[in-house]
């Protein structure tokens, strides 16, 4: 009689870079479905410090950044025993496929990417190669896990069809070598919205700080944050078009009590915006005081989060290394002597 086998779960793979402020935006968006994703698939998680750097980086700043958001990553519940979760720099597979990765993707792609644009915009005065040849890297950390599954926003479609592209063309020059990875659009993903022009994405670039939520905001900032966001004259809490404010509030309601548009409707009932923003406020807040908490244990014990982040390269490091060693035999590189 046959011994039913294990089904392989399905791998995803995905990174946030540690440029400053981690955003409620961040949280709600992404981050929260991480946790969620750790039971049912096999998840792979870094912090994309190489990626950083196409935007000149102060070196203490961007020490202190890495390690801050390593611990809070950790604090919202990523679970290292589960998912090996690592700093990019520190495997050294990343640089390296992105190189090879490089030879095998068109200038013109790499010139049609949108963020490239934006970005060489923003910093005119620091168009850099690697600014250019970003979604290349982008590709190589998806693609050196044999990824399935890339949780992605609008912002990064684009960049994963070109990964796509990229593996795709790999595989027909040579053989089968990568697994073509699919975009995963999360169940319950939140798009937070700037709470002062709501027809925008949160961001923590946002020179308005009333703007954003950042995670590790006090609650007397976030309960000011709240009670300032733009909403509109009618003063009826309820979801509809043209009602940006409000609609970005109740997502974020949703997403943080669990209650459904109509839930949250009923509740609010012949109450004004004041009493429906101080509520979403102190949800809010309720959410995230474990996470505070919990980061600030981590952040004061550095050996531990040093163990974590270095037991996590090493795990990486072991999978990654598999890949790149397929990738160079196949394009001709001679055996490592070492």
């Amino acid at each position: 009689m046959e011994t039913p086998t294990t089904e392989r779960k399905k791998v995803i793979f995905s990174a946030i870079q540690p440029s400053g402020t981690i955003t409620l935006g961040n949280y709600l968006g992404a981050l929260k479905n991480w946790i969620s994703l750790q039971d049912e698939y096999r998840c792979i998680y870094a912090l994309a410090d190489l990626h950083t750097i196409t935007v000149r980086q102060e070196p203490a700043n961007f020490r202190r950044n890495t390690l801050e958001a390593y611990a809070l990553l950790l604090a919202c519940g990523i679970d290292v025993q589960k998912s090996p979760f690592f700093i990019q720099s520190q495997v050294c597979t990343h640089a390296q496929l992105a190189w090879i990765l490089n030879c095998y993707t068109q200038f013109g792609e790499l010139q049609r990417m949108t963020q490239f644009k934006d970005k060489a915009a923003k910093h005119a005065d620091n168009v850099n190669a690697g600014l250019f040849t970003y979604p290349s890297l982008m590709a190589a950390d998806i693609l050196l896990y044999q990824t399935d599954l890339v949780p992605v926003g609008e912002d990064q479609k684009q960049h994963l069809e070109l990964a796509r592209n990229i593996a795709e063309r790999f595989n027909g020059i040579y053989s089968p070598t990568f697994t073509v990875p699919d975009a995963y659009i999360p169940k319950n993903g939140a798009r937070v919205m700037s709470l002062q022009e709501p027809a925008r994405k949160m961001s923590k670039s946002d020179e308005n700080a009333n703007a954003y939520v950042a995670v590790l905001d006090k609650p007397e900032d976030i309960l000011r944050k709240f009670k300032r966001a733009v909403t509109d004259s009618e003063a009826c809490v309820r979801r509809a078009e043209g009602k940006d404010g409000i609609n970005n509030l109740m997502s974020i309601y949703a997403c943080v009590t669990g209650l459904t548009d109509e839930q949250i409707e009923k509740e609010f009932e012949g109450k004004g915006y004041g009493d429906f923003k101080t509520a979403v406020a102190e949800a809010v807040i309720e959410h995230l005081r474990p996470i505070q908490a919990r980061f600030a244990d981590f952040i004061k014990n550095k050996d531990y989060l040093e163990q974590c982040y270095t037991d996590g390269a090493q795990k990486a490091l072991a999978v990654s290394a598999r890949t790149l060693n397929k990738v160079m035999k196949k394009v001709g590189f001679l055996p490592k002597a070492f």
